[in-house]
């Protein structure tokens, strides 16, 4: 799991400083190898909620398409860091039976674009994604997963916009950004970009110890999230992927954490504390 981090995200790093939060995200550690207990290589559940390849299937009325196994970077976190993408991720020889599969469950009304990340993915090929997924009247919403806006702003282009005006369904983005810090302007200016383009924009972190585990940090990123446009959604407990130990900050700290956050912010800047259970109905 090599580094790997594009250069406009790299100057969001605080040079000389070996415990900037930004830092910490993407560079290797020696813990990594540690083995901690309960940490797996499927820690959600993916590989048995996969009716076929290129699709998960785990919550009443949304299916999420593994659209690619690509990053444009490499979170140290990172919970699908094993995911065996060459065997599950959707291909172009695989979307006409992925189609069928969501046709042939009516509840299904949200489809999710993940990976890897979405946005990764060619222009063409994203048109042509959009324009099957069109095909389906059920499909009220398409909601993004993606890292792309926060740290390859130069990817969210004029004609990439065009292509979100393509589906009927409502385009909900959701970026993933863990500390204020990585909220450069380039990415305030992507982010009105796509509000003005009609897309709803959520944001979702993970609580990682050392980097966003205070409440005077998370508060600061809802501030910041806020000011340009994007709604805190969901912090996410951290996904027990093998190699990601050292990162958990326990389940009673991050409730207290939670509460201290609700006391100092308005509610809708109050990101939903989650975690992610194999077989559970909802996270």
């Amino acid at each position: 799991f090599p580094l790997k981090i594009p250069r406009r995200f790299a100057d969001c790093i605080e040079k000389g400083n070996p415990n900037d939060p930004v830092l910490r995200q993407i560079l290797p550690h020696k813990d990594e190898l540690i083995s901690f207990p309960g940490f797996t290589n499927d820690p959600v559940g993916d590989l048995t909620s996969s009716p076929m390849p290129g699709i998960l299937h785990k919550y009443h009325g949304r299916a999420l398409l593994i659209t690619t196994g690509t990053c444009a970077i490499n979170c140290r976190y990172c919970f699908r860091r094993n995911f065996p993408y060459s065997e599950l991720q959707l291909t172009n020889s695989r979307i006409q039976q992925v189609l069928e599969y969501i046709k042939a469950n009516p509840n299904l009304s949200e489809i999710i674009l993940s990976g890897g990340d979405p946005l990764l993915l060619s222009d063409k090929h994203l048109q042509t994604l959009f324009e099957s997924l069109k095909s389906l009247e059920q499909i009220r919403r398409i909601r993004i997963h993606s890292r792309i806006p926060v740290v390859l702003t130069e990817r969210i282009t004029d004609n990439f916009l065009d292509i979100l005006a393509l589906p009927r369904a409502k385009i909900i983005l959701v970026i993933h950004a863990n500390h204020a810090n990585e909220l450069s302007h380039y990415v305030a200016s992507v982010c009105h970009r796509l509000a003005a383009q009609g897309v709803t924009l959520l944001n979702q972190s993970v609580l990682l110890k050392d980097i966003n585990d205070t409440a005077r940090n998370l508060e600061l990123l809802s501030e910041k999230l806020f000011e340009i446009g994007v709604l805190p959604y969901y912090l996410h407990l951290l996904d027990k992927a093998a190699g990601t130990g050292h990162f958990e900050v326990q389940k009673e700290l991050a409730i207290q954490l939670h509460k201290e956050l609700q006391a100092r912010l308005p509610g809708y800047l109050v990101p939903k504390l989650v975690e992610e259970r194999a077989g559970a109905a909802h996270k």
